[in-house]
């Protein structure tokens, strides 16, 4: 085979030639590209170290901000339960207030009532023995032929009413 023969011939160039091309290689990597990725990874580790912190010290301005807002949310509950209970005290006295007012005004209302309702039992009783006396006199003329004195018909429908 005729490739085969030529690789005694062509060995030593092609061996130079791989030097050479992998020596390019490695120092046009090593000498140009090596500082830039370089730099490159340590501006990142730089910028990543960066964020880093400044995300410590966001986290901890929050951490510090929820204390903050905690308390004053302790304190504005503390106020507020105390406001409530101040109103609830204040409702309840104004309402306590008023519902003696409503006693008050109630009880007298109920003094005129039952004055009013003594007075109209009292009319009642005097219309009552009128229409009696009237009645008796009207009975006493139509039974027995008679005319009864007024008088004397008031004073036995007096009386038979005391008896009940």
């Amino acid at each position: 085979m005729p490739q085969i023969d030529q690789i005694a011939t062509i060995y030593a160039s092609q061996l130079f030639w791989l030097v050479v091309v992998f020596a390019l290689i490695y120092f046009g990597i090593g000498r140009a590209m090596l500082p830039r990725i370089e730099k490159t990874i340590a501006d990142r580790d730089a910028r990543i170290s960066g964020d880093l912190a400044a995300a410590k010290q966001a986290r901890a301005a929050a951490d510090e901000a929820d204390v903050t807002y905690q308390t004053k949310l302790s304190e504005a509950r503390a106020t507020a339960h105390a406001a409530a209970l101040a109103a609830k005290a204040h409702a309840g006295t104004v309402i306590e207030l008023r519902l003696k007012s409503a006693d008050v005004d109630i009880a007298q209302r109920i003094a005129h009532a039952e004055r009013a309702l003594r007075a109209a039992e009292v009319e009642a009783i005097s219309h009552i023995e009128a229409v009696a006396i009237d009645a008796a006199q009207d009975i006493v003329t139509r039974v027995a032929g008679l005319s009864a004195d007024r008088a004397r018909v008031a004073a036995a429908v007096a009386d038979a009413m005391a008896q009940g």
